[in-house]
């Protein structure tokens, strides 16, 4: 993981190794979805020679260009932005497909952006709807106050939604339909993750 990562650390980054785990060697094309700082973009510029970041908010993506990363900063919403379909050999959302109006529709657009082969990894947010859900934030809870205080907790500049429509169970199940194939993981940290590779 760069070192910028490990600097940078909160309940997003802690994940990020999720995605750039699913980059295949032979990637060539990648698509950061929502990528507010862009940390995760710079990440996976050093694995893939051309990155795509998108985000519709002008002014942190400004900030994420300004580091100086050799990415394609995006300003737009990923729904209806002309990005080329079947192109990209990873696509990558953190924490933002609960932003989006329409689970399902999200799910099917990034999966159209992904190309014959790829991988698309999806870490989102989601509420509590089965005691297990319960169990497992108690999990994350122990998890965040050991890792905040022993590498601190940094606060991304992008903006926050904490209203979550979906449980986690509905998300697996929206996502399964929408994605034949997909591998499901509830995460300690207040997460889950999806990770689905296109097929062709």
């Amino acid at each position: 993981m760069p070192t910028d990562l490990r600097a940078r650390w909160n309940h997003n980054t802690h994940y990020h190794h999720l995605a750039l785990e699913a980059v295949a060697p032979a990637a060539r094309t990648a698509l950061d979805v929502g990528t507010g700082d862009g940390l995760l973009a710079t990440a996976l510029r050093e694995l893939v020679p051309h990155v795509t970041a998108i985000d519709l908010d002008p002014e942190v993506l400004d900030r994420a260009r300004a580091t100086g990363a050799d990415v394609d900063w995006v300003v737009g919403d990923v729904m209806s932005s002309p990005l080329p379909e079947g192109h990209f050999d990873v696509v990558t959302s953190i924490a933002t497909v609960h932003h989006l109006p329409d689970l399902g529709a999200a799910l099917a657009r990034l999966a159209s952006l992904t190309a014959p082969g790829g991988a698309l990894v999806v870490i989102g947010c989601a509420r509590n709807g089965h005691p297990r859900d319960y169990l497992m934030d108690l999990a994350g809870i122990v998890q965040h106050q050991v890792l905040s205080r022993t590498r601190g907790y940094w606060n991304h500049t992008a903006p926050v939604q904490m209203t979550f429509p979906h449980t986690y169970a509905q998300v697996k199940q929206v996502a399964s339909a929408v994605l034949p194939g997909m591998r499901w993981r509830r995460l300690p940290l207040f997460r889950y993750a999806v990770v689905w590779r296109k097929t062709g």
